[in-house]
């Protein structure tokens, strides 16, 4: 199968010898970044520097003022990446490598933006604000992300064939944040949910339109987790069903027809965007998750709807194909995403077995989480598993 690694190009400026290191893993293709969120990375074989710290999300190219012009929100640029378009200079290299170059976009993903501009967070049943999670609901965050996914996709001169669209939805709870301290109590996948619901106010107008008293839907929320934070709730087998459980099935499923409806909307018009910014045959693909209540990078989508406009989806998890491959069409790319730092949780030495028991369930392609972060050794493991592979 085609496989592709995730790279920064802060993992490549600088580095004469990385494009060819990373062609040498055996994969064909690269996804780079070109909008990304905060983080600090560490670079192990960078001939300059060992951490990188990126301070906030940013685009890892000059935005275009002229595409920008007239919006509300706009992308950050950065002076971390080595380059001031160190998109555009890393992908040449890895291109010259041998190797073919797809966007990486982070999009609804932003933990200055909501700083700087408040009104556009999700916000809690409780009335907390998740600066990190711009609610897609929003006019105003729905014109950024698709604007950001049409400009930061499809880099033009770079030779970029494609591109992979990372939280293209809701964003919620859940966030790798500095200094987390919010593991004392564990919030499975329902209460994830529960704490995800956004109630801004295009939000509270939505549910109101779906015939909702968004007070007491608040109130119904907390109740619901009322026995979470109690430590008197079991999650079940079924995520959705524990969500019907603790909130009711009536308002479960409004809350789930207005984030759903809004997702897809979102989602179908960034890929239009990008689709209309690039020239034909241009690959766009999907981070996803084939559960629509789902939040995060791999945010939730409708397989049937979002693979009639997408060219395909990258899963986190291989259980995940089956919901996904009875809507593919000739050609769509169901790609598998493995993580390979061992260090972070990864399985580099099982990823032989891993690519052949996703490809019998249904992927036609693999990524690699991440060949920037990994040690040699994991990226040993990771030619010896390709080699097998192949």
């Amino acid at each position: 199968m085609r496989a592709s690694t995730f790279v920064y190009p802060w993992d490549v400026v600088g580095d004469p010898d990385a494009a060819e290191r990373l062609a040498a893993l055996g994969v064909q293709q690269v996804t780079l970044a070109s909008a990304y969120h905060s983080t600090r990375a560490l670079t192990p074989r960078h001939p300059a520097r060992r951490v990188v710290t990126a301070r906030h999300a940013a685009v890892l190219y000059p935005p275009d003022p002229g595409h920008w012009a007239g919006r509300a929100l706009r992308p950050y640029t950065q002076d971390w990446a080595g380059a001031a378009d160190a998109y555009a200079e890393a992908a040449a290299a890895l291109r010259a490598a041998g190797l073919a170059v797809h966007s990486w976009v982070v999009l609804a993903h932003n933990s200055r933006l909501g700083d700087e501009h408040p009104r556009v967070s999700v916000r809690n049943a409780y009335g907390d604000r998740y600066p990190w999670a711009p609610c897609i609901a929003q006019p105003d965050v729905r014109d950024y992300v698709v604007a950001l996914a049409a400009e930061a996709a499809v880099r033009p001169g770079t030779g970029t064939e494609g591109t992979e669209l990372e939280s293209c939805g809701w964003y919620g709870f859940a966030h790798l944040h500095a200094h987390d301290k919010t593991g004392g109590i564990p919030l499975p996948g329902a209460a994830q949910y529960l704490m995800s619901l956004c109630f801004c106010t295009a939000c509270e107008a939505g549910y109101a339109g779906l015939g909702a008293d968004t007070a007491e839907l608040r109130a119904a929320v907390r109740g619901a987790m009322a026995p979470v934070w109690a430590g008197e709730w079991t999650p079940g087998p079924d995520e959705w069903a524990d969500v019907a459980g603790l909130l009711g099935p009536d308002l479960a499923a409004l809350t789930l027809a207005w984030r759903g409806a809004v997702a897809r909307d979102v989602q179908q018009a960034a890929v239009a965007a990008v689709r209309a910014a690039a020239a034909p045959g241009f690959q766009v693909l999907l981070h996803a998750d084939p559960h629509p209540h789902r939040c995060g990078a791999n945010a939730g989508v409708d397989p049937a709807h979002v693979l009639a406009h997408a060219d395909g989806l990258v899963l986190p998890a291989t259980g995940l194909l089956a919901a996904c491959v009875p809507h593919a069409r000739p050609g769509t790319v169901l790609a598998a995403n493995f993580p390979v730092v061992a260090g972070m949780g990864g399985s580099p030495r099982t990823l032989a077995a891993d690519a052949a028991r996703a490809a019998a369930a249904g992927a036609t392609e693999l990524r690699l989480y991440h060949a920037g972060l990994a040690s040699a050794g994991d990226l040993a493991l990771v030619r010896t598993a390709l080699a097998t592979t192949a």
